[in-house]
């Protein structure tokens, strides 16, 4: 029998961008925000400076990624029972393509190469479920969206949401 399938996105599900953002600032601008900065605010535009924009070109920013808390063990748990899809829009940023699969072969070695799908557009995507922070890739899902939260998806009321990983074995398993 075949299994059913999960996309899992990467920036804002399985990576925290959010903490990664702001250790970026405090070190090249020498201060501390808060997380609240990025509450219902489109997320390009959470940070002074235009920094968002400049941290998605800067080297390393996407290879250094701290990983979401039970992410690793989540997906391996959910690996036993789905066939899982990572699934990322990289074509935006030239140095994402390698520092992701980079990322993606140290923390998550376990998701076999065709197994990992970077691409523009997640429209083209079907999968049974997809995990994502964004509605602009929720709303078109083929299967049933399951939207990740993020600061800037807070008002978000029509989709299935989890908040953490622990969330999502608990809805999935």
């Amino acid at each position: 029998m075949k299994k059913q399938s999960i996309a899992i996105d990467m920036d804002g599900v399985l990576a925290d961008t959010e903490t990664q953002y702001l250790n970026f600032y405090q070190q090249i601008y020498g201060e501390s925000l808060s997380r609240e900065i990025f509450t219902n605010v489109p997320e390009g535009d959470a940070l002074p400076n235009g920094a968002v924009m400049e941290f998605l070109f800067t080297p390393g920013f996407f290879r250094s990624l701290p990983v979401m808390d039970s992410a690793v063990a989540a997906v391996r748990k959910l690996q036993q029972k789905y066939d899982i899809y990572i699934v990322s829009a990289a074509m935006e940023f030239p140095l994402s393509l390698y520092e992701k699969k980079e990322w993606l072969t140290e923390y998550f070695p376990f998701i076999h190469w065709q197994h990992i799908i970077f691409c523009g557009d997640k429209s083209i995507i079907d999968t049974d479920y997809m995990i994502d922070d964004y509605c602009k890739n929720l709303d078109y899902c083929k299967g049933k969206p399951i939207l990740f939260t993020a600061g800037h998806n807070l008002n978000v009321k029509h989709h299935t949401r989890v908040n953490n990983w622990n969330e999502v074995v608990k809805l999935l398993l």
